[in-house]
């Protein structure tokens, strides 16, 4: 296997949602935006499919050399070898690297947050940094990227909260700020023990509203002149508002369950985002 495979199995399995959304983006833009996603998703599963911090402070210690040395051009890992490969100027993204394992390794640190300020830190140091590498990669004009993809990352990670609420509850994590839990009356305990109530549908359309509210705010301010080449972020932001929809009609039952779009719609969505 090379590292453009070892990256297509890591970031885009098929009939994932990223594997829709990659396949949207320029093919020249391809290798590098899979190569990206995939390291994304080497830190999160460093962070939280690992049950010891210990043993996850040590992996993110080890990424953190590895990325150093991609940044010197002696990378050994598959994907900082496809990022090698693809990316034109690894030592100019390098800060963005950091910033990115950075905002992962907030996962080790805190598994609640106080209220929406305290969230948006790692909204911004995990979704907005991350937007951004990716906006980067095929955007017209790369220097003013950030402006607009950052929120856009942000308000992707508010969706994924919504659609993992029960599995980040069971792994330890919860992302819904605590007052606002207080304020609907919801506990921890009654997302761990994956209890119903009318408390929680409220509390899940406030939290499913504002993520909503956020990519449809983000989705307007991209640039007309950059959205053809960003068809990837947009395509997944997309499938992050029709997932959005299908949670609200199956009634925020995000406890028990993932909620997930079939692959020939994520395929139909993916195609028509623009």
């Amino acid at each position: 296997m090379n590292f453009d495979e070892y990256c297509q199995q890591k970031a885009a399995p098929p009939g994932s949602s990223i594997y829709y959304a990659l396949r949207q983006a320029p093919t020249a833009s391809q290798p590098l935006l899979t190569a990206l996603f995939a390291l994304r998703r080497e830190f999160e599963e460093t962070v939280k499919e690992i049950s010891d911090p210990t043993i996850g402070r040590t992996k993110l210690a080890w990424w953190q050399n590895e990325i150093a040395a991609l940044a010197s051009g002696s990378p050994s890992h598959p994907v900082s070898n496809a990022l090698a490969a693809h990316l034109s100027d690894v030592k100019a993204e390098y800060p963005a690297l950091q910033a990115l394992l950075a905002g992962f390794e907030i996962d080790l640190d805190q598994a609640r947050y106080l209220d929406y300020p305290n969230l948006r830190r790692y909204l911004q140091s995990v979704g907005g940094t991350f937007a951004s590498l990716a906006a980067r990669a095929t955007a017209k004009d790369a220097a003013r990227a950030q402006d607009w993809s950052a929120p856009l990352g942000e308000a992707l990670l508010l969706a994924q909260f919504v659609v993992e609420t029960g599995n980040d509850a069971r792994h330890g994590r919860i992302y819904i700020p605590i007052d606002e839990m207080q304020r609907f009356n919801v506990t921890a305990a009654d997302l761990i023990n994956r209890k119903y109530s009318d408390a929680f549908t409220e509390l899940m359309r406030f939290e499913t509203r504002r993520a909503r509210d956020a990519l449809q705010t983000a989705l307007a301010a991209v640039p007309a002149a950059e959205r053809r080449a960003q068809r990837t972020l947009l395509a997944l932001a997309a499938l992050a508002l029709a997932l959005l929809d299908e949670i609200e009609r199956d009634g925020y039952h995000v406890l028990h369950q993932r909620i997930a779009l079939t692959p020939i719609r994520k395929f139909w969505i993916a195609w028509r985002a623009k």
